[in-house]
């Protein structure tokens, strides 16, 4: 496996894979997308517990629909067997895409990120994640009543799942795994796999700032009286699909790997300059921001209307405050950092955390810019042309800078579905063992 299949590959999959283990698996229609397109579901094994898996809950993380394939066939097969794959024991229910609209939103980003040696330049032109009220895991804590979130909510309902893993992946950095509930057997697998593989573990991440980290790699939930632990606009997180498991003692497992890898991600060294590294990457973000927003600002006369189109609702969200809300909400880290240079007790921030904030900090104008400049290629107004050059200018340095200071390398796309398959059944292996399976 040399690149991600597309929606219509992963579903066409699951359909043979159906054909080829008659009894063993079926594939079911959960619901419809805001589109009108199907959330389809494949089951594997007749077990009476319940692993629930779902792949593309972010539209531009596109491994998950591989990882979820190669489950199935895991488990279909009989390879590798543990307790958590044996289909007389567990069932395994995989939501194929979470997000088949989003999905339509990054088509192309399959293509642009094959080969041997894709760039950022390339994926970040081609791919596309909703505003946060239309992210169907993010979605109800806002709140807002999405098909796709009502579907997986009703799947859960159904069948009580003791484990729910989503299939996440980021542009760069390494790899992690968020829980809902420690499962301490975990970790042990979940390192050897990255390190067997090359990938990686990601030491402190932007998702997880002030998570518990009980282990490298493995951040767990805060408890519910904790929500000055949680970054901004996510303190009613026991309202995401997430923590739905949690109803009927389930636990769930965020399994992020990582596209492009940095060795950076695992450097455990205390930075020699954080508190001045976090000032640079909060001017980085800021300033991005504001020089895609620039363009914007002078294209919106002639782009479509907000209401009538997902690329520009993100754009105008971004725009907003989402680039000062991300630059803000390092300010403790900030202090930590300044204190830890002096006489104080603080812990100093490592090169792995900083890392993990780089990553952020040059994202964000990245995914803007790509939108904007799909946007200005299909406008038809005399105006686009140049604007579209004065941005792509950017858009190219930017890119060209990130893989540069980062120093990434991409992980073929083989080894981050085995990393992810890995860590599921391992999730599971763990979990079914704290059930005194």
């Amino acid at each position: 496996m040399d690149r991600y299949p597309t929606v219509v590959d992963v579903a066409e999959s699951a359909r043979q894979l159906v054909s080829r283990y008659p009894g063993t698996g079926r594939l079911r229609r959960i619901g419809t997308s805001r589109a009108g397109r199907p959330l389809l579901m494949l089951s594997v094994g007749h077990g009476p517990r319940h692993v629930l898996v779902v792949a593309r809950p972010h539209p531009d993380e596109p491994v998950g629909g591989a990882t979820a394939l190669a489950l199935a066939e895991r488990v279909a097969h009989g390879r590798g067997r543990s307790p958590a794959t044996d289909p007389t024991v567990v069932t395994w229910d995989i939501v194929l895409c979470l997000d088949p609209d989003g999905a339509a939103l990054s088509d192309g980003i399959e293509e642009a990120t094959a080969g041997p040696e894709p760039t950022l330049e390339g994926y970040y032109g081609a791919a596309f994640r909703p505003v946060a009220a239309e992210q169907p895991e993010w979605a109800p804590i806002v709140p807002r009543h999405l098909p796709e979130s009502q579907a997986l909510f009703g799947v859960i309902d159904e069948l009580r799942p003791f484990l729910q893993c989503s299939l996440h992946s980021v542009e760069a950095g390494g790899s992690w795994v968020q829980l809902t509930h420690g499962l301490p057997q975990l970790a042990a697998p979940f390192q050897t796999s990255a390190g067997t593989l090359g990938i990686p573990v990601q030491h402190g991440t932007y998702d997880a700032l002030y998570w518990d980290n009980p282990s490298p790699g493995i951040h767990v939930l805060p408890p519910p009286d904790s929500t000055a632990r949680l970054p901004a606009g996510s303190e009613n997180i026991g309202l995401s699909t997430w923590c739905a498991p949690m109803r009927y003692g389930g636990v769930t497992a965020i399994v992020e790997v990582p596209m492009w890898a940095t060795d950076l991600a695992d450097d455990l060294s205390p930075h020699p300059a954080a508190a001045e590294a976090l000032r640079d990457l909060s001017r980085l973000v800021r300033d991005g921001g504001r020089q895609v927003t620039a363009v914007l600002d002078r294209a919106r006369p002639f782009l479509p209307p907000a209401s009538e189109n997902a690329l520009r609702r993100v754009l105008e969200w971004m725009a907003d405050d989402l680039y000062d809300l991300v630059a803000d909400s390092w300010e403790p880290l900030a202090r930590q950092a300044a204190e830890a240079s002096g006489a104080g007790d603080a812990r100093p921030l490592t090169t792995a955390q900083v890392c993990s904030l780089d990553v952020v900090a040059r994202r964000q104008p990245l995914r803007a810019a790509g939108l904007l400049l799909r946007l200005l290629r299909a406008a038809d107004d005399p105006a686009a042309p140049a604007l579209h050059r004065e941005l792509t200018e950017l858009f190219t340095l930017w890119s060209g800078d990130f893989e540069k200071a980062l120093r990434l390398r991409w992980v073929p796309v083989r080894h981050q579905v085995e990393h992810q398959a890995r860590t599921v059944v391992a999730a599971a292996d763990s979990a079914l063992r704290a059930l005194g399976w």
